[in-house]
């Protein structure tokens, strides 16, 4: 079965020394756990394309780790930046730059020639502060970024997890650039406020990569059913997030393993939301600042991803309505809204 992922962070966890070709198993603990993903664990589980992020973390404790200023966020940005060129220079990954890039298939696993392909890789911008005029806009996107989420906490274009508020002034105009290059607006993170104004103010494609249900764990993080909806009438996608704390009811977190009910629990009640499972997808951010101890017990490496859709089989979802939510639904969604022409490719 061919799966689709849309929220890994691939360079940052890279460029903090994890090592992104050894398989995740034989890798050491570091400080935020047990690494789970890796290019062999994601090839062995048959991930086709995966949306590699951009994130810089704020120091948003005032403590020195993470950057402080615009410069040094873009310093941050465009080092991760140069790890994903790097990489494709090296073949183990290919810039997605268009619709014409995405890999093709009918929903088998792609075979692997030897020696294996390059995985396609789709750039995520999460948290826009890397960017630090909106006029830079057309520079990220010509050196490949064509998802942008413009918040994490709170940045200079929007309120975000945690920090409520609404798109700032410069904010405003970053929204109109991305909406001129086609940049397609990740809402992830972002904050109800900014939330809605984005959604009323763009006319662009939108998709939440990472994203939960309120409904199951009621804290600004996640989607409420209005939002559910919302992005539902606008054609989003939506990936459900592995992350124990945003599985679990806040009650039962700490207590129990989270396990691929719980991924079920949310699946079911975005696609009771939604009427229907054509927009649901994976976002695992399954190496998103915690260690494999926090993924759904029947879960140790991205190689295990194929018991997530075998699951749902399980569980009674239908063929087509597994294949869609493992691949399907995301490839339909970056087909319509990448760049149809193929650019020339950046070499920032």
């Amino acid at each position: 079965m061919m799966i689709v992922d849309a929220h890994l962070d691939l360079a940052y966890n890279a460029l903090r020394g994890r090592d992104f070709l050894r398989p995740a198993a034989d890798a050491p603990s570091d400080d935020q756990g047990a690494a789970a993903v890796s290019l062999p664990d994601l090839r062995a589980g048959g991930v086709a394309l995966a949306c590699g992020t951009i994130y810089c973390q704020p120091d948003h404790q005032g403590i020195g780790q993470g950057y402080r200023t615009a410069d040094e966020a873009a310093a941050a940005g465009r080092a991760q930046l140069a790890w994903y060129h790097q990489h494709c220079h090296d073949g183990h990954l290919r810039l997605v730059l268009c619709a014409a890039d995405l890999p093709q298939g009918d929903g088998a696993s792609p075979r692997q020639p030897s020696p294996p392909a390059p995985l396609p890789i789709i750039i995520l911008m999460e948290g826009a502060d890397p960017i630090c005029d909106p006029a830079e806009a057309q520079w990220w996107f010509d050196a490949g970024v064509r998802i942008v989420g413009m918040a994490w906490r709170a940045t200079r274009y929007a309120g975000g997890t945690g920090q409520a508020g609404p798109l700032t002034p410069q904010g405003v105009q970053l929204v109109a650039a991305m909406d001129r290059l086609g940049i397609i607006h990740d809402v992830s993170h972002l904050a109800e406020q900014s939330f809605w104004q984005l959604l009323e103010q763009s006319v662009g494609p939108v998709m939440a990569s990472h994203s939960n249900c309120r409904a199951i764990i009621p804290t600004d993080r996640h989607l409420s059913d209005e939002m559910i909806r919302a992005l539902a009438a606008r054609g989003g996608v939506i990936g459900v997030n592995l992350f124990d704390k945003f599985l679990l009811p806040p009650e039962q977190h700490g207590s129990r393993r989270a396990t691929l009910d719980d991924v079920v629990r949310h699946i079911e009640h975005l696609a009771s939301v939604m009427g229907h499972t054509r927009q649901i997808g994976l976002g695992s951010d399954m190496d998103g600042g915690f260690g494999r101890e926090h993924l759904p017990r029947e879960l140790t490496t991205a190689a295990d991803l194929p018991r997530l859709f075998e699951h749902l089989s399980a569980r009674g979802f239908g063929r087509e309505q597994v294949e869609g939510m493992a691949a399907g639904n995301w490839l339909e969604f970056f087909a319509r809204h990448l760049p149809a022409p193929a650019p020339r490719r950046p070499t920032p």
